[in-house]
């Protein structure tokens, strides 16, 4: 295997920056992706194709790529194949919500959502047992407008906060998060809207989560806590469009869609009001005049071939290899962080199965550290907001790989659902229900364990 990883990163010119990882006890440890790993250390770890994939298949990872980073614009144009934007959206771009394949993140405090968003609903569920939209302006706030078509309001952000210390005495401070709707285009939220923030995630290994068998999920979960740890890992079951029936989730922060020709499709209605043969209706609420008399691009405005580019290249992105996978402190971290029971939620490995939807994503060990279940963390992360079956307080468990790369490739280091947290350390001062026993521990450890376990974070 390890032949094999070094080949396909050389053969993708992907090694800048990077070096051959250092020889351990465990030589395939570093490999977050099995032998799709890529070996790349710059702003570019993120949107390399996966190290095991032959030469003939890479055009067609480009041309996906070409079709990610399009700028749509309104409809009409005389470039056909590119118009279609709106009538009301968030982004212009995939690639503008998940720069370089990586994370979002919230604007400063008073500046404008550019990667991120606010999903609404009012309690109650749809016809297929998700959240019930909110009745005057849908499933999702978009400020933004085509010409002519004014934008739904202007989401903002502000933080109060938050004082504590460790038992050792050690202060800390986290952030809490507000969020206020300003200029409502359409007249006032319902008086029971429910508000839920969403920071685009990473793109890269999709499609080696999606590899996963159900039948592995399943044996993961905990519903009824059997084993007495406290722990209840379970997963959503939601509506899958294509199959016309619910499925197991496992993409979204609630785990709230079943497989990337969803999501991606989804993302493309929901965060750019581009119609698809999934979702062929334009996104315009009732009450928008507007947004319901303006152009359309076609019907749909993306068609099978050009969607069917995009869903390659998602689930084709690789994970860079670990760094530092020898150093004392990142292994002693990894040990203490199984030590706290942090890995019962963020299980290290997983294997996909042998019918993964393309070859190279087949029965690969891959290092992801996510169980892909959901589990309550808790009111201090609560939006209230339940989705099919997960509820208010539920989270999907965040993959890991890739973590110590988002700085060098996002320029930032903010994480959780809604970026409050600023950095591994907050995040984890923020886990609490099921997750409240391994943050306790990590409270309980000595200033040099706590620095072992962010070492070991940082590696990922």
């Amino acid at each position: 295997m390890r032949t094999r990883y070094l080949i396909g990163c050389l053969a993708l010119g992907a090694c800048a920056g990077a070096s051959d990882p250092p020889a351990t006890l465990d030589p395939d440890r570093a490999l977050s992706a099995g032998e799709g790993t890529v070996l790349d250390t710059t702003r570019d770890a993120f949107g390399r194709p996966l190290a095991n994939m032959r030469a003939d298949r890479r055009d067609a990872f480009f041309v996906g790529n070409s079709f990610f980073n399009r700028t749509w614009v309104a409809a009409p144009t005389s470039t056909e194949s590119f118009d279609g934007l709106g009538p009301t959206f968030n982004a212009t771009s995939c690639s503008a919500c998940h720069f370089k394949d990586g994370r979002g993140r919230p604007p400063a405090e008073g500046d404008r959502m550019l990667s991120m968003l606010l999903r609404l609903s009012v309690p109650g569920a749809d016809a297929h047992g998700g959240p019930a939209p909110e009745p005057t302006y849908g499933g999702q706030l978009e400020p933004n407008g085509i010409l002519s078509v004014p934008g739904e309001g202007t989401p903002k952000v502000s933080y109060v906060e938050q004082p504590g210390s460790y038992p050792d005495g050690t202060p800390y401070s986290l952030r809490l998060p507000t969020y206020r709707i300003d200029e409502l285009h359409y007249g006032p939220l319902a008086a029971s809207v429910l508000i839920s923030p969403r920071v685009a995630p990473m793109v890269a290994g999709v499609g080696l989560l999606e590899a996963v068998d159900d039948a592995t999920l399943l044996a993961l979960a905990d519903p009824d806590d059997r084993d007495g740890d406290g722990v209840r890992g379970r997963v959503n079951r939601v509506w899958d469009e294509a199959a016309g029936a619910l499925r197991i989730g496992r993409f979204g922060w609630k785990a709230n869609q079943p497989s990337v020709a969803q999501q991606n499709a989804g993302a493309f209605l929901g965060d750019m009001g581009i119609t698809s043969p999934l979702f062929p209706k334009e996104n315009c609420p009732t009450s928008h005049l507007e947004c319901r008399a303006a152009k359309s691009g076609g019907s749909p405005e993306i068609v099978e071939r050009d969607l069917a580019a995009v869903l390659f290249y998602t689930r084709v992105l690789a994970v860079p290899a670990r760094r530092n996978v020898d150093d004392p402190q990142v292994v002693a971290g990894e040990q203490l962080f199984s030590t706290i029971g942090c890995a019962t939620c963020h299980v290290a490995a997983l294997t996909t199965g042998a019918a993964a939807a393309e070859p190279e994503l087949q029965m690969q060990k891959i290092r992801p550290f996510t169980d892909l279940l959901l589990h309550d963390l808790g009111e201090g992360l609560a939006d209230g907001r339940p989705d099919f079956s997960a509820g208010p307080r539920d989270w999907r468990t965040t993959p890991l790989w890739g973590l110590g790369m988002i700085e060098t490739v996002n320029g930032h280091t903010l994480l959780l659902h809604d970026g409050r947290a600023r950095g591994p350390e907050e995040a984890v001062l923020w886990h609490d229900g099921e997750a409240k026993g391994a943050r306790q521990r990590f409270t309980e450890l000595t200033r040099d364990e706590r620095t072992k376990v962010i070492a070991f974070l940082r590696s990922l």
